[in-house]
Formats: C-alpha cells, sequence, structure tokens
C-alpha cells in the first residue's frame, strides 16, 4: 500500500499540468502513435517545433497523449516535448527581430540624412539674409550722405527700416529653425545609438544560447 501511494505521489510530481502546451524537440521529427509503446500505429510524424496540447502523461509508459494544431489526437514519448519553443523557431524569429530592429536604425539614418540638408538649406538661407542686411544698410547709410531732400531722406529711410526690421524678424525666425534642427539631429543620433545598442544585447543574448543549445544537442547524440 506505502508502495502505491509512493507511486502516485511520484507520478503527480513529474507529470506536467495538462492543457499545457509543449513543443516538438530539435529532433528533425517524432512519432504521433494511436497507443503508448513502438508496437502501435503511427498517425503521422510531427516536425521540430511543432505546438502540441498535452490531454495525457502516462508515466508508467513514457508517453504523452496530445492534440496537434489539426486536431488529430495521439501519443508521443514525453521525452521528447520541450516547454520552449525549438532553437530553430527561436533563432528565426531573433532574426526576425534583428531584421526589424535594422530597418528601423535605417530609417533612423535616412530621417538623419534629411534633417542634415535641411539644416544645411537654412544656412545657406541665413547666411543670404545676413549678405542683404549688410547690404542694405551700406544703401542706407549711401542714401543719408548723398540724399538732398530732408523728405526724401526721410522717407526712403524710412522704407529701409522697414525692410531691416523685416530682415532681421526673418533672420531671427530661420536662427530658430536652425537650433531646432540641431537639437533633433542630436536626438536622432542618441536614437540610432541606442539602436545599435539594442541590436549588440540581442545578439549577445541570443546567440551564446543558441551556439549552447546545437553543442548540446550533438552531446546528446
Amino acid at each position: 500500500m506505502k508502495a502505491l501511494v509512493l507511486t502516485l505521489l511520484i507520478g503527480l510530481i513529474a507529470t506536467p499540468a495538462l492543457g499545457q502546451t509543449r513543443y516538438v524537440s530539435d529532433q528533425l521529427e517524432i512519432s504521433l502513435r494511436s497507443g503508448t509503446s513502438t508496437q502501435h500505429r503511427i498517425i503521422r510524424m510531427l516536425p521540430s517545433g511543432t505546438p502540441l496540447e498535452v490531454l495525457e502523461v502516462d508515466a508508467e509508459s513514457g508517453y504523452s497523449r496530445v492534440r496537434a494544431p489539426s486536431g488529430t489526437e495521439g501519443w508521443v514519448l514525453s521525452r521528447m516535448l520541450m516547454d520552449v519553443p525549438s532553437a530553430r523557431d527561436r533563432l528565426a524569429r531573433a532574426e526576425k527581430e534583428l531584421a526589424e530592429l535594422k530597418a528601423a536604425e535605417q530609417e533612423r539614418l535616412a530621417n538623419l540624412d534629411n534633417l542634415k540638408n535641411e539644416k544645411g538649406s537654412l544656412e545657406g538661407k541665413l547666411s543670404a539674409l545676413l549678405e542683404e542686411n549688410s547690404r542694405l544698410k551700406q544703401e542706407l547709410a549711401e542714401i543719408r550722405r548723398t540724399a538732398s531732400s530732408s523728405l526724401a531722406i526721410a522717407e526712403e529711410n524710412k522704407e529701409l527700416k522697414n525692410r531691416m526690421l523685416q530682415m532681421e524678424r526673418e533672420q531671427q525666425r530661420l536662427a530658430q529653425e536652425n537650433e531646432a534642427l540641431s537639437d533633433r539631429t542630436k536626438r536622432d543620433w542618441f536614437m540610432v545609438g541606442a539602436g545599435v545598442i539594442i541590436v549588440g544585447i540581442i545578439l549577445g543574448l541570443i546567440l551564446p544560447r543558441i551556439r549552447v543549445k546545437k553543442r548540446s544537442s550533438w552531446d546528446s547524440l
């Protein structure tokens, strides 16, 4: 009686929770059979990475009754099931995420180039405005020296002052836009650097595990 109770307790401890999803191990294929031994008929072959719903576990035979995504039910060796997807599937997912990160990084770099070009254009306009402002000041000084009529001088002076005021306002606006573009450029460089660091971290975490998993698989052979 004690031996029976001990066997039941061991079975409960070793049995995974029913209804949970398990994955076919990194072997190429495993057999889905109609019963709990190699004498039973093979229903179909399950490739590595196939998600299976565990319906029942027979600890004595070492088989688990599972349901495939297609709805087919049968028995497979419990030791052939894993709690996580296969290393091949995890590698494919990691490569996809890496490709997405690279695409996002390229987009940030393209935006950064556009901002640089826009900044250069604004700097050129600002330089042209400064030159025009200097020329207008020289014209104003020349008019003051050569004008013979005080009224004409006053009118021309007023007109030039208005033009200078407009130019100075435009100059201030371009200077503010140039400063804003500089801030955006620094921020985008920071984001690019952060993206590169994230890519490096992901590779640093995933590649060693994949190598260890592959080495372990070869050792088990």
